[in-house]
C-alpha cells in the first residue's frame, strides 16, 4: 500500500471514483490544481522533475499528512475563513488576495485585504505551515509512479530510504517567527493567522505551553486556523476544526520569549496598495503565489 495519499492534488486511494485515473497522464503534466499551474516541488539533482506530492501517509496510526504549504489553497477556503476578522470590511469593498508583505522578523504569506477605491480599509495577515519532512519522498512517489504505469529510474523506485515526519523543528520554528511577528499586528491593531493542519496544532498543544489559548476571541492579535483532511466521494477535501487565539505575550509564552518589533501602519498599507491588480482580486481561481518562497527540493 503506497504512502502517498495525493498526488499532484489527486487522491491515490482506490475507489470508484478515481479508480480510471490516468496517472501516466497526470504526473507527465506536473499540473498543481492549487495554483493552476506547474508545481513547485522540483528535485534537486533533477530540477525539470517536480515531486507533486501533497500528502501522505504516515505513523502507527496512518495519519494523512500534508507536506506541502499550497495544498492548504483548495477553494480559497483559508481566506474565505478569515474574512471575519477583518471588522471594517463594509458592503461594496473588494477582497484582494496580496502575496507577501515585509514585517519584522521576515515575511507574511498572504494577506487578505479589503479594498475601496483602490484603497485598503482593513487586512489580516495570513501564514501557511504544513509539515517539513526528514529524508525523501521520491522513492515512494517512484513506486506508486511504476505500479500504474509510469516508466521510472529503478534505482528510485528500489531505494530503501525513509522519510519521516519533523514534528518538533517546524513547531519551534513557525511558533519563533509568529513572536517576531505577531507583536506588529498587535501594535497595529490587525490580525494574524496561522493556517495548519489538525495534526501539527494537536503537536504544538502537547509540545508546546498552549494552555494559555482559549477559543477564539476577535479582539485577539494571534489566530490559529487548524483544518483537517476529509474524505469526500474518492476526494480529500479540508474542513476548518478548530480556532484558537491570543497575543504577543501569549506567543512569547509558548517559547519563554520576550516580544518585541514595530511597524507603521502606513508603511504596510503602502505595501499592500502597491501590489493591488485584478489579478489580486479573491474572485480569482487561484491566488498569486508569494515571490520568496522557494521551490521546495528534495534528494
Amino acid at each position: 500500500m503506497t504512502k502517498i495519499v495525493e498526488l499532484y492534488g489527486i487522491a491515490t486511494t482506490e475507489s470508484d471514483a478515481n479508480s480510471i485515473r490516468d496517472w501516466p497522464t497526470i504526473i507527465k503534466s506536473q499540473e498543481c490544481p492549487f495554483l493552476s499551474r506547474k508545481c513547485l516541488k522540483n528535485r534537486k539533482s533533477s530540477p525539470e522533475l517536480t515531486i507533486g506530492t501533497c500528502t501522505v501517509c504516515y505513523g502507527k496510526s496512518q495519519r494523512n499528512i500534508m507536506i506541502c504549504p499550497f495544498r492548504l489553497l483548495e477553494r480559497n477556503q483559508i481566506f474565505e475563513d478569515c474574512k471575519a476578522l477583518v471588522t471594517l470590511h463594509q458592503a461594496g469593498n473588494e477582497w484582494h488576495i496580496i502575496p507577501e508583505l515585509n514585517v519584522p522578523g521576515g515575511s507574511i504569506d498572504y494577506c487578505l485585504a479589503s479594498v475601496r477605491r483602490k484603497k485598503v480599509v482593513d487586512f489580516v495577515g495570513i501564514e501557511l505551515q504544513t509539515l517539513d519532512t526528514t529524508g525523501t519522498v521520491w522513492p515512494e512517489r517512484q513506486r506508486f509512479a511504476h505500479e500504474h504505469g509510469v516508466k521510472v529510474n529503478s534505482a528510485d523506485r528500489t531505494s530503501s530510504k525513509p522519510f519521516g515526519m519533523n514534528w518538533k523543528m517546524t513547531s519551534k520554528t513557525i511558533l519563533v517567527q509568529l513572536h517576531h511577528k505577531v507583536a506588529t499586528f498587535e501594535h497595529l491593531s490587525k490580525k494574524l493567522v496561522l493556517v495548519v493542519q489538525n495534526h501539527l496544532l494537536d503537536y504544538m498543544k502537547r509540545e508546546f505551553s498552549f494552555g494559555h489559548l482559549q477559543a477564539s476571541r476577535l479582539g485577539d492579535p494571534m489566530h490559529f486556523h487548524a483544518y483537517s483532511l476529509e474524505e469526500d466521494n474518492g476526494s480529500l477535501n479540508l474542513q476548518l476544526t478548530e480556532q484558537r487565539s491570543t497575543d504577543a505575550a501569549g506567543i512569547a509564552a509558548c517559547l519563554g520569549l520576550q516580544s518585541e518589533a514595530k511597524l507603521e501602519l502606513a508603511h504596510v498599507i503602502e505595501q499592500i496598495e502597491s501590489k493591488l491588480t485584478a489579478k489580486t482580486l479573491m474572485g480569482m481561481k487561484t491566488p498569486p503565489i508569494p515571490p520568496s518562497v522557494s521551490e521546495a527540493a528534495d534528494e
